[in-house]
């Protein structure tokens, strides 16, 4: 019951968190982002964009994600490895998969 209890706080606060996207530019193919914003209740994606060898990472409204920009929607999406919210989210889901299915 208690794990039940956990699951739900956690859903509950990341909800109420906000979007977390990554945030910088860069020119250098070497450099990773590790820059790490709240998103305005606007902005529900996060935004990569890439033009003349320059990357761009930052959170965007849905409706201006046209172009080279591409977009994606979720908690820190916009970076190329994984990210630890992720990985959670999915050994939490794994766990209870295999423990009520």
């Amino acid at each position: 019951m208690h794990f039940y209890g956990a699951l739900i706080l956690f859903l509950a606060w990341s909800t109420a968190y906000g979007l977390r996207c990554y945030s910088c530019t860069y020119s250098s193919e070497l450099k990773s982002c590790n820059n790490i914003v709240n998103c305005g209740f606007l902005f529900n994606w996060c935004a990569t964009m890439k033009i003349s060898g320059v990357t761009t990472k930052s959170c965007q409204i849905k409706a201006l994600c046209v172009g080279p920009m591409k977009c994606c929607k979720g908690d820190l999406c916009n970076s190329a490895v994984p990210t630890g919210s992720s990985l959670l989210l999915l050994l939490v889901s794994s766990a209870f998969t295999s423990l009520f299915l």
